[in-house]
């Protein structure tokens, strides 16, 4: 099947008095021992510019892309939650959903989040492809990420800077300003040592956000070596949405394979 046709379900589910928005693919879930696949989106931006990922892996898994709360189409929280609390809110969501385990894919902030909840809930956890994890500890600096930040749009498709306006546009710069903060001052390189499950991380070739240097660091805390995908930018599960397809499919086989071992 043609990606453009797959079906995508708007599927919601209610934590805390709060509804949480996900769309959803694919229709294997439990099938074998394929786990279902999470994808969880970036700073400010909704689970939307993940479809093209979730559609090109429909065909082999359940996969799923949850807005977390105050993004996309889900509720807002009183409050801006931390990493910690996105973690927990995910957690919360494959609850509700009926996910006992998961494949996670996270980008950018994702990543952020995705490192917590293996960290905090193994259990929980099939395996982690983390796709341009931020942030990078030399530069943990609001003004020199927003440069990076400038000079990797440039490289991104046009459509993509749209949706992230329009995602912007919903959660306004009050909440945009706190969940930066957040993202500055969660450590991941503190996080990424008391992951205990198969990781794979995964960096843009021309990703101007998470340089080579710190995503290959990224990739020793956990144990393993670090994919680039050539020409894409921060946006990999956007701009260049086969080439990781290919990677999580693969990642997937592996976890299968009962060689298979953690880092």
């Amino acid at each position: 099947m043609d990606p453009a046709d797959v079906p995508i379900a708007h599927r919601w589910t209610t934590i805390d008095g709060r509804r949480v928005h996900a769309y959803a693919a694919g229709g294997v879930r439990g099938a074998g021992a394929r786990p279902p696949v999470v994808l969880v989106h970036g700073w400010v931006i909704s689970g939307r510019y993940m479809l093209p990922t979730l559609r090109r892996l429909a065909a082999d898994f359940a996969v799923y892309a949850p807005d977390l709360p105050g993004h996309g189409r889900s509720d807002t929280p009183p409050r801006a939650l931390d990493i910690a609390g996105y973690a927990e809110a995910l957690v919360a969501w494959m609850d509700a959903t009926g996910l006992a385990r998961a494949l996670l894919v996270g980008n950018s902030l994702g990543c952020q989040v995705v490192a917590r909840v293996a960290a905090s809930h193994p259990a929980r956890v099939a395996g982690i492809v983390l796709v341009g994890p931020t942030v990078d500890a030399a530069a943990r600096s609001a003004i020199v990420q927003a440069w990076r930040l400038l000079r990797d749009a440039v490289r991104e498709r046009p459509s993509l800077l749209f949706l992230e306006l329009a995602d912007m546009l919903r959660v306004g710069p009050r909440r945009m300003v706190a969940m930066a903060r957040a993202t500055l001052a969660d450590r991941i390189e503190d996080v990424l040592p008391r992951v205990r499950v198969p990781a794979v991380v995964v960096r843009g070739e021309h990703d101007t956000l998470v340089p080579r240097a710190w995503t290959a660091h990224v990739a020793a805390l956990l144990g393993t070596t670090p994919v680039e995908i050539p020409g894409a930018p921060h946006g990999v599960n956007y701009s260049a949405p086969e080439a990781l397809a290919t990677i999580v499919r693969g990642f997937a086989a592996a976890l299968r394979d009962p060689a298979c071992s953690t880092p």
